[in-house]
């Protein structure tokens, strides 16, 4: 018989508030940690991609600042708990998952990234919060303006440690962690504990206790691999598009900021509602695009890696790797945006002839076993993956814009502007510019040459 939350000792109100979200039974990661960080230990935990890891956090952290760890009144600019996160994607819904728990105890939890004006971040810790979510870049920033202090945090998260050690933050995060109290509590949480994140072990972790729910690189056992070969750029275009044609959700992994845009409408012009999600988009943009595929309006979503890590959104039917990636572990975490929580999915690789041999090293070592087929876009493997087909969406009139808020969009919309005010600057009370008199002749400017309502006068060089 498995163990409830109640029994691990989570918080009666913090049992009720998962309740309410239909999580009732903890995942095994939970069952092994909750016991240990509950009491204080500094804990290293590692767990697959949609094992649980964000609650296995979550509820001690809540738990223990709500008890009589902190308490006090809430003071401007100094929480008690922090998590960081590499990405904004992985911070937000960090928050979403805590900030139900966090209710439930009578706490503040905020959000803190770049890529948006700091204001209401900075307002919300003059408010006074008890536990911050932010990626380490502009935490830093707003610790140096003076707005954040981090004396007074008992409890620090590291979520997703290697990815930060992949994107560069190790030095901004040693920083941070050094500004904390040495005698806090600290849990770090990782797929992995390479590329420097044993050293962030070793330096902030005092006689952590080591949880390892599966193996490193290990695949979820529910997920099903396919790689599917295609003889060429127009067969896998047609194969893509009949992949991203069905009823369930799916997410479409591109290589590029460029090529997932530009897929994403391609789709969208053929009948098949597709958002984009990528580093060029403002923030505005994703979140505008990514509650659209969470909300089940538009069931395609086209990703660089940016998505690859933080995207928790259920029942995602299919990843398609449409560009396999460059290394095994953005494979796992690519592929790990299916069969969460238990639940079941299929993973596609898409596969050009010259891709063969660095697809086959890259699935070595990732411990995949799959044998590749050759297919069209009406192979029977094929049309069983997509299942029911979607209803035809007939596309807006207006120029598709997948970003609907980007630098981009908003530059071409104001060099449109300027060239449209440009032709009407002739335009006197609803008339044209005279180029002519009466009788026909020419009007001329003050410099005695003929007036043209189309070019300029050369203008004179010194």
């Amino acid at each position: 018989m498995s163990m409830s939350f109640a029994q691990l000792g989570t918080p009666q109100a913090m049992v009720h508030a998962l309740a309410r979200q239909g999580i009732t039974e903890p995942f095994p990661i939970q069952i092994d940690t909750l016991p240990d960080t509950l009491a204080g230990r500094d804990v290293l935990g590692r767990g697959k991609t949609g094992s649980g890891k964000t609650l296995a956090f979550s509820i001690p952290l809540v738990a223990r600042l709500a008890g009589e760890l902190a308490g006090g009144k809430r003071r401007p600019g100094r929480p008690l708990g922090l998590v960081l996160a590499p990405t904004r994607e992985l911070a937000t819904q960090i928050t979403q998952v805590m900030a139900p728990l966090a209710q439930a105890m009578n706490l503040r939890v905020t959000t803190i990234f770049g890529g948006v004006s700091q204001n209401r971040q900075v307002q919300a810790l003059k408010d006074g919060v008890e536990i911050v979510v932010a990626t380490p870049g502009r935490l830093e920033d707003l610790g140096n303006q003076g707005f954040l202090h981090l004396d007074a945090i008992e409890i620090t998260v590291l979520d997703e440690a290697d990815h930060m050690a992949d994107l560069g933050f190790l030095p901004v995060v040693t920083k941070i962690l050094n500004a904390t109290p040495a005698n806090g509590q600290r849990l770090l949480f990782s797929a992995t504990l390479d590329n420097g994140v044993n050293k962030l072990v070793d330096r902030f972790l005092t006689n952590p206790v080591m949880h390892a729910v599966d193996e490193a690189h290990s695949p979820v056992a529910k997920m099903t691999h396919h790689v599917f070969e295609t003889s060429g750029v127009d067969t896998k275009k047609e194969l893509v598009r009949t992949l991203a044609s069905g009823t369930g959700r799916r997410i479409l992994f591109m290589r590029t900021k460029h090529h997932a845009k530009k897929l994403a409408k391609s789709l969208t012009e053929s009948g098949i509602p597709a958002v984009d999600l990528h580093g060029n988009l403002s923030q505005p943009a994703r979140d505008r695009n990514l509650a659209a595929f969470s909300n089940g309006s538009v069931k395609v979503l086209v990703a660089t890696d940016v998505a690859a890590r933080g995207v928790h959104v259920d029942n995602v039917d299919l990843v398609i790797h449409v560009d396999p990636p460059m290394e095994h572990k953005a494979y796992l975490h690519r592929s790990g945006r299916t069969a969460r929580a238990g639940a079941e999915g299929d993973v596609i690789t898409i596969c050009l002839p010259t891709q063969k041999k660095d697809l086959e090293g890259l699935l070595r070592k990732a411990d995949i076993t799959v044998t590749p087929r050759a297919v069209t876009a009406q192979s029977p493997e094929v049309l069983a993956l997509v299942g029911d087909v979607a209803p035809f969406v007939k596309p807006s009139s207006k120029v598709h814009q997948t970003g609907g808020g980007s630098s981009q969009g908003r530059n071409a919309q104001r060099k449109r502007a300027q060239r449209s005010q440009g032709a009407g600057d002739g335009a006197r009370n609803g008339g044209q510019r005279r180029t002519r008199t009466k009788d026909g002749a020419p009007v001329r400017d003050r410099s005695g040459r003929p007036a043209s309502s189309n070019r300029r006068a050369p203008q004179r060089t010194r």
